[in-house]
């Protein structure tokens, strides 16, 4: 994630890069998409993104289902836990985690993090052989689809 966070702030001005939460990684994945698509909903994906990260993957926590991911906004500074609730289970997230799953499957994601490119290419670390050649991959199509 931190190497993925340096590339994407050195894009091009041109580049609109997207976070789409893919629905295979981890037990209980929907409700980790809602759990991105609330803190999108709430402007808070930059402040909280690598907190998400730190607390699935480094300190371990449990964020499994809905009571874990409540009790756990309404611990974060910062984050209004009533109106992250209100937005967890409404019809524009769960719409949002629908169309996630759809551009996964249109793109036969395989791996994460996986990088679509102007909606024609497609790559991710097992395909490039490592994340830092996906990057560098990734760059070249952008260059690519530039030129069309």
């Amino acid at each position: 994630e931190p190497k993925l966070e340096a590339w994407v702030k050195n894009l091009p001005p041109h580049v609109n890069f997207k976070r789409v939460p893919v629905a295979f990684v981890g037990n209980d994945v929907e409700t980790k998409q809602r759990l991105y698509y609330t803190l999108e909903a709430m402007g808070k994906v930059d402040e909280f993104q690598l907190k998400v990260f730190q607390a699935i993957h480094r300190d371990r926590q449990p964020l499994f289902g809905d009571a874990p991911i409540l009790a756990w906004s309404e611990k974060q500074p910062g984050l209004d836990a009533k109106k992250f609730a209100e937005l967890f289970k409404s019809f524009s997230v769960s719409g949002k985690v629908k169309r996630a799953t759809q551009l996964q499957n249109d793109y036969q994601v395989g791996g994460v993090p996986a990088l679509g490119v102007a909606g024609r290419f497609y790559v991710d670390g097992e395909l490039a052989g490592n994340l830092d050649r996906a990057l560098q991959v990734t760059d070249y199509l952008i260059s690519e689809a530039r030129k069309a």
